[in-house]
C-alpha cells in the first residue's frame, strides 16, 4: 500500500511513522509513506495557502489551488491507477473498524489534513472521494486524525502483525467489544484467572470468550447490539443478564 499525506505540518508525523507497528510493516515492505506539505504547490511569492471567506465569518478557508496541484502531482507519480482521496474534516463520516478493514483493502490512500476554519467547498466536490471524522468534535487540524485512520489501516495488512488472528479478534472487527483477557501469574495478590481459561478445554473457552464479550458489550455498548445478528445462545444469555 502507499500512504501519500498531504499536511501543512509534516513533521508532526515523524515519529508516529518510524516507531511501532507503522515502522516495521514499512520495513516489511508492505506499506510505503509520503508526507506532502502542500504549502509548496502554492503560487505566489508568499505561498499563500488560505483567504478569507466569500460572504464575510470568522477564520480563513484553505484555497483550492495547493491542494488541487498537490493531489494531481501525487496521483501522477503514483504507479496505482485507483487512489481513495480522505479528507479529515469533522463534518465527515463518523470512523469504524469497518472503515479501516474496507480501507485496507485499497493500493494507494491519499489524506487531505486542514486547517484554519475549513476548506473551499470545491476541493469536496472534485477531488475527495471519502469525508473521514474520528469523533464529534474539533481538532486544531486533520493531522491528528490522519494519524489514527493510518494506524488502524495498516496493522490490518496481511503479515504486519505477528499473529494473523489479532485483528480479527479486536474489538470492534465482530461486531462486538472484545472479551476479557489475562496473562501470567495465574495467582496476582489473590486476584485469580477464571478457572475455565487454565483448563485446557478450548470448546469451553471459547464459549466463555463469546459469553464475555457480549457481556462487555451488552453494558458498555449497547448501541452495537441494535445492527448485530444474534446467535439463539447470545439471545438466551441477554434475557437472563436482563432479568
Amino acid at each position: 500500500m502507499k500512504i501519500d499525506i498531504l499536511s501543512l505540518f509534516p513533521e508532526m508525523f515523524e515519529g508516529v511513522l518510524h516507531t511501532s507497528i507503522l515502522k516495521k510493516a514499512k520495513e516489511k515492505g508492505k506499506v510505503d509513506y509520503d508526507v506532502v506539505n502542500f504549502r509548496e504547490f502554492a503560487e505566489g511569492k508568499h505561498h499563500t495557502v488560505d483567504d478569507y471567506p466569500y460572504g464575510g465569518g470568522a477564520g480563513m478557508v484553505l484555497k483550492p489551488q495547493p491542494i488541487f496541484d498537490a493531489v494531481e502531482h501525487v496521483k501522477e507519480t503514483a504507479k496505482s491507477k485507483a487512489q481513495r482521496v480522505i479528507l479529515m474534516c469533522p463534518q465527515g463520516e463518523r470512523y469504524t473498524q469497518q472503515k479501516a478493514e474496507e480501507l485496507a483493502k485499497e493500493e494507494h490512500l491519499i489524506f487531505i489534513c486542514g486547517h484554519y476554519e475549513g476548506y473551499d467547498e470545491r476541493i469536496r466536490e472534485h477531488i475527495v472521494t471519502d469525508e473521514i471524522s474520528i469523533g464529534d468534535y474539533v481538532l486544531t487540524g486533520g493531522e491528528l486524525g490522519a494519524m489514527v485512520v493510518v494506524d488502524s489501516v495498516v496493522r490490518l495488512l496481511p503479515d504486519v502483525l505477528g499473529n494473523e488472528d489479532s485483528p480479527v479478534l479486536d474489538s470492534f472487527s465482530s461486531g462486538l467489544l472484545e472479551h476479557p483477557q489475562y496473562t501470567r501469574p495465574a495467582d496476582f495478590r489473590g486476584m485469580k484467572v477464571p478457572e475455565v481459561l487454565t483448563s485446557g478445554n478450548h470448546k469451553l473457552i471459547d464459549e466463555w470468550r463469546d459469553k464475555q464479550s457480549l457481556k462487555r458489550t451488552w453494558e458498555r455498548r449497547p448501541d452495537l447490539l441494535e445492527t448485530y445478528s444474534l446467535t439463539a445462545q447470545q439471545r438466551k444469555w441477554l434475557k437472563e443478564w436482563e432479568k
